[in-house]
């Protein structure tokens, strides 16, 4: 009786209670946001009401930060560059005594515009002779699967997204990736919406196989088998990563799917779910797919090499039969790209963000006949300080020229067989602003690359 005699005393003065009630609030706010962020799913009407508040602070910060009402539109801009500040945008240093016979699908961002462009470049004298630019609002408008995409309209609004290796096809038309995780799409020549895929993520490359389909980089939603068993419940949360390679048909029709865990799973290369929980909820962060085109000694038409990054491994693929063929590991960390390019070799674009003697990004050779690697361009690359930490890719010519693109700083250098620069190229915009490219392409097929020229010489846009 003397304990309530004592707490109806306190209470009777308006500010103490005032203070314990506050405490018993904050109590109650704090247990709410940390069941939130434990993916409790229930009270999900007040969840988000709670985690409204909690962000204020964060809001508020930010916008005095950045002098902005809306200070995410600034800071998930791309960012302007500054590492090659001082080069020019396009310099020649030895000039091919032949016009080299080559088209560049240029996607690059143009602060100037304020705004992606995918630009079409003659390599014979760098002249720019199409350029897409699609509507994105368009595309967003048109998105139906909502849960997969809540944020389209934030993340890829036109001044944001940034295309990544644009796919340019016979007829003139463009299938891009888009910097955001985002719907697949399909825009013609004068860059009118023909189709969108929103069934599925969509990120990273994109390639054409010997069936005239294309292989996709995606993320498996629901989740596949193993995630959806193991993962998930185990850590009571959905973020996991389950990148997946996707074939779609030329219309947009996805032909088949495949989750990458379930692959190195199935194929004994990793025993269970154990092994990906250790690396976090991205442990594949697969970023390109490279079909064979041919059979050779070493591997059969429709196989796919796939480039994890975070396992820092080329999988050599058979869908036919679901089997991992070779499971590729060795001086490369962090890899982007994968290309074959002879009847038993492939190049990697290596990052290489290895512990050690990392300052310059590579390109190594796997010879599957010897088994062994080695790097080429090195003391090129080197010299010329070129170091992209994420992203770039490589494309080896065949005269044996080398262009490499350093993504993370706006530049593309191409040197000759000899190791020789030939040009350079800074995607600088008309006020000398750098910008970010998407993963260039090179197109060297002669059939193509007349009939695209005859269609910028007949067909004009009014868009």
């Amino acid at each position: 009786m003397l304990i309530f005699s004592f707490i109806k005393k306190i209470f009777t003065h308006s500010f103490i209670l005032i203070i314990f009630l506050l405490f018993i609030g904050c109590m109650g706010f704090g247990s709410i946001v940390k069941y939130h962020y434990d993916n409790g799913e229930k009270f999900q009407f007040l969840q988000k009401y709670v985690m409204l508040i909690a962000s204020v602070p964060l809001e508020v910060r930010l916008m005095i930060k950045h002098k902005s009402l809306n200070p995410y539109k600034v800071i998930n801009k791309p960012p302007k560059l500054i590492k090659n500040i001082k080069k020019k945008r396009f310099e020649i240093f030895k000039p091919k005594p032949k016009p080299r016979k080559a088209l560049l699908v240029l996607p690059r961002y143009d602060h100037s515009l304020g705004r992606a462009v995918v630009d079409i470049i003659d390599l014979k004298d760098f002249s720019v002779i199409h350029t897409f630019q699609h509507d994105n609002s368009e595309l967003n408008n048109q998105v139906t699967n909502i849960k997969e995409f809540s944020r389209l309209k934030i993340d890829g609004s036109s001044d944001r997204f940034i295309y990544r290796n644009p796919l340019l096809l016979a007829d003139g038309s463009l299938i891009p990736t888009l910097s955001h995780n985002a719907p697949l799409f399909k825009i013609d020549f004068c860059s009118n919406l023909i189709w969108m895929n929103d069934e599925e993520i969509f990120h990273h490359s994109l390639m054409l196989d010997h069936k005239n389909t294309i292989w996709a980089v995606g993320q498996m939603n629901p989740k596949s088998k193993y995630v959806e068993k193991y993962y998930v419940p185990k850590y009571n949360n959905q973020d996991f990563v389950d990148d997946s390679i996707i074939n779609i048909s030329n219309d947009g029709k996805i032909l088949f799917k495949k989750s990458v865990t379930e692959i190195l799973i199935e194929n004994n290369i990793f025993t269970d779910m154990n092994t990906f929980t250790k690396t976090g909820t991205d442990p594949i962060h697969l970023n390109d797919i490279e079909p064979a085109l041919y059979d050779s000694k070493y591997w059969k038409k429709g196989d796919l090499f796939l480039s994890s990054r975070h396992q820092s491994a080329i999988i050599h693929y058979r869908p036919e039969i679901n089997k991992v063929i070779n499971y590729l590991t060795g001086p490369f960390s962090q890899q982007h790209d994968v290309d074959i390019i002879s009847d038993e070799e492939i190049s990697i674009f290596d990052n290489n963000n290895s512990l050690f003697d990392n300052k310059y990004s590579k390109v190594v050779i796997y010879n599957f006949k010897t088994r062994k690697f080695r790097n080429i361009f090195y003391n090129e690359l080197k010299e010329n300080n070129f170091k992209t930490i994420t992203q770039g890719v490589s494309h080896i010519f065949g005269d044996g020229s080398l262009m490499v693109d350093e993504q993370n700083h706006g530049r593309i250098i191409l040197f000759n067989n000899k190791g020789e620069k030939e040009w350079e190229y800074v995607n600088k915009d008309k006020n000398g602003d750098i910008g970010l490219i998407g993963w260039s392409r090179v197109i060297e097929n002669d059939v193509f690359i007349n009939n695209f020229r005859i269609l910028t010489a007949n067909l004009k846009c009014q868009n």
